[in-house]
């Protein structure tokens, strides 16, 4: 599975969408994700990306590969601080959303499973 936490932002296909940090930490525990793409702000007073974040450090729930999606420059470089320093030799953390290419290659492969 491919997850896509996002409070606002329309998901991009062959990804499942997280609106809020609960749903994103159920789908972590239930699915073994192999791409993660995280927002920051989700919505005024409510947790944020970081907290995800630390979830994934605390509890070592590592997907293969993370990409930090958020327009929030404190917030992006937090949580790639947080993941970088932390995460197994085997997770990419990028520090910026995903390339166009690779989002059309998710597309892509989506629609042929279906």
């Amino acid at each position: 599975m491919n997850l896509f936490l996002d409070d606002y932002r329309t998901c991009p296909p062959g990804f499942t969408l997280a609106r809020d940090v609960e749903e994103c930490k159920l789908l972590l525990i239930e699915y073994d994700v192999n791409i993660l793409s995280l927002d920051y702000d989700l919505g005024y007073g409510n947790p944020t990306g970081l907290d995800i974040a630390s979830f994934i450090v605390n509890k070592q729930m590592y997907p293969n590969v993370i990409y930090l999606h958020t327009s929030s420059d404190a917030g992006r470089r937090a949580m790639y601080e947080l993941l970088y320093m932390n995460k197994p030799d085997r997770t990419e953390v990028h520090n910026g959303p995903m390339p166009q290419e690779l989002l059309e290659q998710i597309a892509q492969a989506s629609r042929t499973k279906q």
